[in-house]
């Protein structure tokens, strides 16, 4: 049998040697064996864990360092419906989320890579940052529809491009910034252009804080004051505080200071309904599934009063066959019709807020359930059709995957601290 090897190359370049089919594919096999050797975890779920590791590192563009969302255009969320978005590009908040699992298992290269590749991006003037780019730092992503293609399973439009690359999005600032601190935390020394970027971005967040925006989930309806975006811009400000006081790095430390306060009080008066937990934003009882990263970011604590409420509304509301919605679509706030999918990130959020207050039997019920409608090679996509039992949307996605990991790591270690609290008791 023979093989057929195809190669890519510049049309005006000279066509390269015909490669060994034989040769590459045992050379690839060695190579991503080797970086997934390196992955140091002992529970139950190591195989999804590893593989979704392995999905983030082969989202990262081996030359630029560039993160994308997810490899695939137009999968829909909902089959037939409008919901169609094409998500091959890096987004700042995914490609940040995406290095905190990566710096949790030692990837610091991956780290210094991205990070390069946001300087580039933003290319000198932070004020006009982008919540997203190309892969190579593109800028200008125009979205468009392609009237002539049919779509998957008939799911029209299809598009190119994305819109939301123009939308302001709180948020992420504060995801870049935390992920960042992580990495400086974990060894990474800045560069001569690293922390002046950071600083940079913490100006930027300074003079458009009291903003409304259009959220985590790029809504496309009216703009917000999301208490998700206003933590994010609280955790911003509080890693350019610390990163002051703690690494002795120069900046503005107590203008940092009284922004992350005066944004933590707005919050407490403005973000917490009558029956005590925290809102999706200002002036609504409705509540986010992104809430769930409060405790995580350490803006509160898991077991808080507001945050166990908020998770009780949250499964109250959002969860349906048990998993988790991002919010009630029907209230119109995203401004899009039709509806979706429980959204898997989302589940895996909430595995983590069981893990670390203790409710171990219903994390790891959870995590099963959601590692289990992994398909045949153990990938994952953005949502989940509970009824039709099928994944919808794009996939492999990363910030499933990624949340994945937070989330295995988060119920290992609670299963870790028992046992040691365990094994102490016992031997007292």
């Amino acid at each position: 049998m023979r093989e057929l090897t195809l190669t890519w190359h510049p049309s005006h370049h000279r066509a390269p040697f015909a490669l060994d089919g034989s040769v590459e594919r045992e050379r690839t096999l060695d190579w991503w064996q080797t970086w997934a050797d390196r992955i140091d975890a002992h529970h139950v779920h190591r195989e999804m864990l590893v593989r979704s590791l392995l999905v983030l590192r082969a989202l990262t563009h081996r030359d630029t360092g560039g993160i994308i969302a997810a490899p695939t255009t137009s999968l829909p969320e909902d089959f037939g419906g409008f919901r169609n978005w094409d998500y091959r590009y890096v987004w700042l908040r995914d490609a940040a989320l995406t290095l905190e699992a990566l710096i949790a298992h030692g990837f610091l290269r991956v780290v210094e890579h991205w990070r390069n590749w946001l300087l580039r991006a933003i290319a000198g003037d932070p004020a006009e940052m982008q919540i997203m780019y190309g892969v190579a730092g593109e800028r200008d992503l125009p979205e468009r529809e392609l009237t002539h293609l049919p779509g998957y399973g008939g799911a029209r439009p299809v598009r190119i491009g994305n819109g939301a690359a123009l939308q302001y999005q709180a948020d992420v600032v504060g995801e870049v910034m935390v992920a960042l601190h992580a990495a400086r935390v974990a060894g990474l020394g800045e560069s001569i252009t690293s922390w002046p970027l950071q600083r940079a971005l913490l100006n930027r967040a300074l003079i458009r804080v009291g903003e409304p925006d259009n959220g985590i989930w790029e809504i496309r309806g009216e703009p917000q004051l999301f208490t998700h975006s206003r933590a994010m811009n609280w955790a911003a400000f509080d890693r350019g505080v610390r990163a002051v006081r703690e690494y002795g790095l120069p900046g503005q430390v107590e203008l940092w200071e009284s922004a992350r306060d005066a944004v933590r009080d707005e919050i407490d008066a403005n973000a917490v309904a009558a029956g005590g937990w925290f809102t999706q934003y200002y002036g609504t009882d409705e509540v986010d599934a992104s809430l769930l990263v409060l405790p995580a970011i350490g803006f509160c604590e898991p077991d808080d009063p507001r945050m166990l409420a908020t998770v009780d509304r949250i499964e109250r509301t959002l969860v349906v066959d048990g998993l988790l919605h991002r919010y009630r679509a029907e209230t119109g706030v995203d401004g899009l019709a039709g509806t979706e999918h429980p959204f898997l990130a989302c589940s895996f959020w909430l595995v983590e807020q069981y893990a670390r207050t203790g409710r171990l039997d219903d994390a790891e019920a959870l995590l099963d359930r959601l590692c289990g409608v992994a398909n045949d090679l153990g990938l994952l996509s953005e949502e989940y059709d509970v009824h039709r039992h099928r994944q919808a949307g794009n996939m492999p996605q990363a910030f499933s995957h990624l949340a994945l990991v937070r989330a295995a790591d988060a119920l290992a270690a609670a299963r870790a601290r028992g046992a040691a609290g365990d094994h102490g008791h016992e031997t007292s």
